[in-house]
C-alpha cells in the first residue's frame, strides 16, 4: 500500500484579479499558509501559466516549477477542462461553448476544434516539461442531449457517437503516451463520460488505449444515486487522479435528478464544501489507500453556501485528517511465530 499524497488545490475556483488570487506566486503562498501542500494548475488561465509556453521552453516550465516550490508547494496536474469540452462539441451548445476558447475562433466550430486538440497536445508536452505524469480533461460531448431516450434513439446512434469521440481523441491519447503522461477524464454530468459505462464505451472506441484513464470525483456521482464505492473497486486500477469535493441529494416531492432547471441552490443535487455534504470521504480514502493510489487528493471547491476562503481554509484540514498514513507491519505481527515450513506441515496434518 502508498500514502496518499495531499492536500492539494485545485486553483480555478480561486483566481481572480485582487491579490493574493491574481498570480501564482501569490496564490502558492496564500494556499502553503492554510496547509495546502500542492496545486493543481488550470492551464486556460494566463493568470498563472503560458501553456504553449511551458510547452515549447523548458526553461519556462522550470521558472514555473520554481515559482510553486519557492512557496514550499509541488504542482499536482495540469487541468485542461475546458479545452477538452471543446474536442468535440454539438452545435445546440456552440454559443454557449465559444467562451472556454479565443475570439479568434468564436463562430468557426472547425477551427475552435483544432485550437482545443492543440492545446491537449501543448499540455501533453508541458506536463512532460514539469515532470509530471498525469493530466485532467473532460471528454467533451456529442450524445449529452440525447441522454434520456426519448425520442427513441435510432439504431446505432450511440456506437456513430463513441466511435468519433474515440476517433477524436486517439491522436490525442498518443500524443500522451509519447510524453508518459495519463490523461484523466473526469466523469461529469454533461460529458459523453459520465459514468462507469460510459467509460467502458470510450475504452472500446479507443483500442482499450492505456492512457486513458480517470479522475475520480464522488460529488458527481452522488448527484447521479450512483455506488461511488463499488466504482473504486470495479474501476481502480484507471483511478490516476482523485479530485476531493462533496455534495448531497436531498429529493422532494417536486424535484430529482434533473433538478427543475433550478438554481444550484435549490436543486436537490448540489455541491457543497468539504464536510458538509453526503460523501462517506473515510471510505473513500481506505478504498483508494487499500488500492494502492499513489497520487494526490485535490480539493476542488464548489459550494451554493459557503464563502470559498472558508472553504479552501477547512479543506485543507479536512483532506489531512482523511489521509491514511499506511502501516508498515500487519496489527497481529505481535502473535506470530515466523516462518516454520515443519509446524506449518505438521499444523496441516502432513
Amino acid at each position: 500500500m502508498k500514502t496518499i499524497k495531499g492536500p492539494g488545490i485545485f486553483l480555478a475556483q480561486f483566481l481572480d484579479d485582487k491579490a493574493p488570487f491574481n498570480s501564482l506566486d501569490a496564490i502558492c503562498k496564500w494556499a502553503a499558509g492554510l496547509g495546502f501542500k500542492g496545486v493543481q494548475i488550470p492551464t486556460w488561465d494566463a493568470r498563472v501559466i503560458d501553456l504553449q509556453k511551458a510547452a515549447e521552453s523548458k526553461t519556462y516550465a522550470d521558472e514555473i516549477k520554481g515559482i510553486v516550490e519557492s512557496a514550499g508547494m509541488q504542482i499536482t496536474e495540469l487541468s485542461t477542462h475546458l479545452q477538452g469540452q471543446l474536442v468535440a462539441s454539438h452545435p445546440a451548445y456552440n454559443e454557449l461553448f465559444d467562451s472556454f476558447a479565443p475570439k479568434a475562433v468564436h463562430g468557426n466550430v472547425k477551427a475552435r476544434t483544432e485550437w482545443a486538440v492543440q492545446q491537449l497536445k501543448y499540455a501533453a508536452k508541458a506536463s512532460s516539461n514539469l515532470g509530471l505524469n498525469a493530466l485532467a480533461t473532460f471528454s467533451g460531448a456529442l450524445l449529452w442531449h440525447t441522454v434520456y431516450p426519448w425520442p427513441q434513439r435510432p439504431a446505432g446512434l450511440v456506437e456513430t457517437g463513441f466511435k468519433e469521440l474515440g476517433d477524436r481523441w486517439l491522436p490525442i491519447l498518443n500524443e500522451m503516451d509519447a510524453h508518459g503522461i495519463d490523461l484523466c477524464y473526469e466523469l461529469h454530468p454533461g460529458e459523453d463520460l459520465h459514468d462507469g459505462i460510459t467509460f467502458e464505451r470510450f475504452l472500446e472506441a479507443t483500442g482499450n488505449h492505456s492512457r486513458a484513464n480517470l479522475l475520480y470525483d464522488a460529488s458527481h456521482f452522488v448527484l447521479q444515486c450512483l455506488d461511488y464505492l463499488s466504482f473504486i473497486d470495479i474501476y481502480h486500477e484507471r483511478i490516476r487522479m482523485f479530485h476531493v469535493k462533496d455534495a448531497e441529494f436531498n429529493p422532494t416531492g417536486r424535484s430529482g435528478v434533473y433538478g427543475g432547471y433550478q438554481g444550484w441552490l435549490e436543486r436537490p443535487g448540489r455541491f457543497r464544501s468539504l464536510g458538509d455534504g453526503q460523501v462517506d470521504y473515510n471510505g473513500v480514502f481506505s478504498k483508494l489507500t487499500q488500492y494502492n493510489y499513489s497520487g494526490w487528493a485535490v480539493m476542488e471547491w464548489e459550494c451554493c453556501m459557503k464563502h470559498p476562503e472558508d472553504g479552501a481554509r477547512e479543506g485543507a484540514p479536512f483532506i489531512q485528517n482523511h489521509i491514511i498514513r499506511v502501516t508498515e507491519k500487519a496489527f497481529d505481527d505481535f502473535a506470530g511465530t515466523g516462518p516454520d515450513e515443519n509446524l506449518n506441515k505438521r499444523i496441516l496434518g502432513l
